[in-house]
């Protein structure tokens, strides 16, 4: 009797010289793989975001492995050892604080480079926070655009920002909570406090929380509330019909400009109500 191909699977033994990038849990424990948790054994040694939060795990299901730290502010170093490694024949698993590896980490240079030097990466799946944030919201989640964290320099943010206001996918951003109540205001200047966004924090924790609100009532829900746990946020897509309407930031630029070259505000709103098939009204207002 032939087994399934569908159902095979590889050796539960590492290999040689192969980096396994290892998904670890968003918050609760127990949400590991037992392939996980083999591979974290056995590997010759684990690369790890924090050596104390990986100890959590390693300690819970009796890991006793070499533990070496790779983040952002050693991987410059850290990515040549790593390879000598591999090119030993030894096997490192990679992990992050939580979730899936080289997602918003260096991880992604590793791979990279583990990849120039003809070497294997085996993925071992695990919890994700943009998608389990994703398919909780309830926005339409077979196409998306995942951004991660905003960049910081003003210019490359506003991009995005105007980018994300005229997307008609879903889109899943991540935000630390003392950033989260300017990410709110952004949101609303380039969205509208109209749009409808899924806020998720300390997911699958016992405080998980998970709320589907428009933007001007989130912004009243968290104004003299405490902000704890990292933040995944999801944003409803715009309706292809309703594009214009909800470029909001564009079309007033578009009305400021037709203003400064000498038309009144009512005949700049009117025309530019006929150019974008849109109440006269609605573009009066945004000046």
């Amino acid at each position: 009797m032939h087994t399934n191909s569908l159902f095979s699977h590889r050796s539960e033994e590492p290999e040689s010289g192969v980096l396994y990038l290892v998904g670890t849990p968003i918050g609760n424990l127990n949400d590991i793989s037992s392939r996980a948790i083999n591979v974290l054994r056995k590997v010759s040694l684990i690369a790890c975001e924090d050596t104390r939060h990986t100890k959590k795990i390693t300690n819970r299901f009796d890991i006793n492995n070499r533990l070496i730290s790779f983040n952002k502010n050693n991987s410059f170093t850290k990515i040549p050892k790593i390879i000598n490694f591999l090119k030993e024949g030894k096997s490192v698993a990679l992990v992050s604080d939580a979730g899936m590896p080289s997602i918003c980490d260096p991880g992604e240079d590793l791979v990279k480079n583990v990849k120039k030097n003809n070497l294997e990466t085996i993925c071992i799946p695990g919890p994700s926070a943009a998608l389990t944030a994703l398919v909780s919201s309830g926005f339409p989640a077979s196409k998306f655009i995942f951004e991660g964290f905003l960049p910081k320099k003003k210019n490359e943010r506003e991009k995005i920002l105007s980018e994300i206001s005229e997307n008609e996918k879903t889109t899943i951003i991540f935000e630390s909570p003392h950033r989260f109540n300017k990410l709110l205001k952004e949101l609303k200047e380039y969205c509208g406090g109209e749009r409808e966004i899924s806020v998720s924090r300390e997911l699958t924790k016992k405080y998980e929380e998970k709320i589907n609100n428009k933007i001007d009532n989130f912004i009243d829900i968290f104004k003299n509330r405490e902000v704890i746990g990292e933040i995944t946020i999801v944003i409803k897509g715009i309706e292809r019909i309703n594009r214009e309407e909800f470029n909001k930031s564009k079309l007033k630029k578009e009305l400021e400009e037709l203003i400064n070259a000498g038309l009144s505000l009512s005949a700049a709103s009117k025309y530019l109500a006929k150019k974008k098939n849109l109440t006269k009204n609605l573009i009066y207002n945004l000046y």
